[in-house]
């Protein structure tokens, strides 16, 4: 690469980041998820907008196509992005609220989960298939399409709004972080079927055990393996760069995937969930850093080339994107509404709750772009996949938000005489 085409490169980077940012911090400014922005900004960049300039189609175009800095860059964003959702995940699981949790995960994401399933040779269209798309990785994508609810977003909807204490927040991220683990496993079991050619039985069942087998190791056996490592004298990487140890076991964990030909996303996913330990300190401190230059840069500039990958002029469907955001919608918030009510809410409690847990956020647009890029779904299916994911989220900040400013409870008392949660009782994050 000569140093015009990486100076092409560079400035394109830095026209996605700082956009990024700037259009974030706008959208946090007008109190909706930050990722919207992000994504935004690369729709403004790309051909929709900005993209349409003679010059500056030119300059975009040529810059995307000098080498891959660019798709290295988007593929680091992306797999640490999973790498601190895992790590949030092994921070945030509690035993609390079993009950609730287990109707909320059963009902409220098993019966969207299993209607996609159901309903999919139905709704299957030749439009939906990418290159290497079938019947069965189709079946999956879309049942966990309407499935999915968004860790870091809601997360981060609930640290924005002050409510992350909760007994709410605490509610739903329970729910998010078990169902995002089984979910994560249905994507990887629709990668594994991906193929250009007839599948192969033998080698399709092969696939899809390793790739099995890998994940569940990677919930299990791996992470205790990890801690032992972690805590073993003879690990000075860890003691002396904590930081450079955990980046080492996202990279390790990535090169094993990447023998067996098991997707990345999915390692990062299990790197993060295993390196956490929550009684040392150190690693707290190294994912905090971690991730403070991963959301500084390398995750904005992910989103933003989501958002430049949309072709908003070709590869829009508004027959498919009406009937697919308004359908998984309707099946997603009846189903944690049954759920809920099967748990023992009522009222308000059953519409905070899935309105919430219909927010699809980071995961969403992770589905939708790990499924583009394994060849499965369309431009078009991508297109609509990722606006369900920014509108859902959209629409669960700003419902909170208005609960929260008209003084209404999130939750309804347990019992007599407990406070609700309410605006008025929510402290100031340090």
């Amino acid at each position: 690469m000569t140093n015009s085409e990486l100076t092409q490169v560079l400035f394109l980077l830095l026209l996605l980041v700082g956009l990024a940012q700037l259009l974030g911090w706008l959208f946090v400014k007008m109190r909706q998820p930050k990722v919207v922005g992000e994504i935004l900004a690369g729709v403004v960049l790309g051909n929709a907008l900005i993209g349409r300039l003679p010059f500056a189609a030119h300059f975009i175009e040529s810059a995307k196509h000098q080498g891959n800095v660019l798709d290295f860059v988007y593929w680091l964003g992306l797999l640490l992005l999973m790498f601190l959702a895992g790590a949030e995940t092994q921070q945030l699981f509690t035993r609390g609220e079993r009950r609730e949790v287990g109707w909320l995960i059963l009902v409220g994401t098993g019966l969207p989960f299993i209607l996609g399933l159901f309903f999919a040779p139905w709704l299957i269209r030749p439009s939906l298939a990418g290159p290497n798309g079938n019947r069965i990785s189709l079946t999956i994508i879309l049942a966990v399409g309407v499935a999915v609810t968004s860790v870091p977003v809601v997360s981060k909807i609930f640290a924005d709004l002050k409510i992350l204490h909760t007994r709410f927040a605490r509610l739903v991220l329970s729910v998010a972080v078990l169902e995002d683990i089984v979910l994560w496993l249905a994507l990887a079991v629709a990668t594994a079927t991906a193929g250009k050619a007839v599948l192969n039985p033998r080698a399709m069942s092969y696939h899809l055990l390793s790739t099995i087998a890998f994940f569940v190791l990677g919930l299990t056996i791996v992470p205790r393996l990890i801690k032992r490592i972690n805590k073993a004298r003879f690990n000075v990487l860890s003691r002396y760069s904590p930081v450079g140890y955990a980046l080492a076991v996202l990279l390790a964990y990535c090169a094993v995937a990447g023998a067996l030909d098991i997707s990345l996303v999915f390692a990062a996913f299990l790197s993060g969930f295993a390196v956490v330990h929550r009684k040392r300190r150190l690693f707290a401190e190294a994912l905090d850093a971690i991730g403070k230059v991963s959301f500084a840069f390398f995750i904005p500039v992910y989103f933003a080339v989501v958002g430049l990958k949309l072709d908003l002029i070709r590869g829009v469907s508004l027959w498919m994107m009406s009937i697919f955001i308004a359908g998984t919608c309707f099946v997603k918030i009846f189903s944690v509404s049954l759920a809920a009510r099967f748990a023992g809410f009522r009222r308000l409690d059953l519409i905070n709750l899935a309105i919430t847990t219909n927010a699809r956020g980071g995961p969403g647009i992770v589905l939708a772009s790990v499924a583009f890029d394994a060849g499965i779904i369309s431009s078009k299916f991508y297109t609509t996949l990722v606006v369900a994911a920014v509108l859902t989220s959209q629409i669960a900040g700003a419902w909170l938000d208005y609960v929260l400013r008209k003084g209404w409870p999130l939750l309804m008392p347990i019992v007599s005489g407990e406070s609700s949660e309410v605006t008025s009782e929510i402290p100031s994050l340090t």
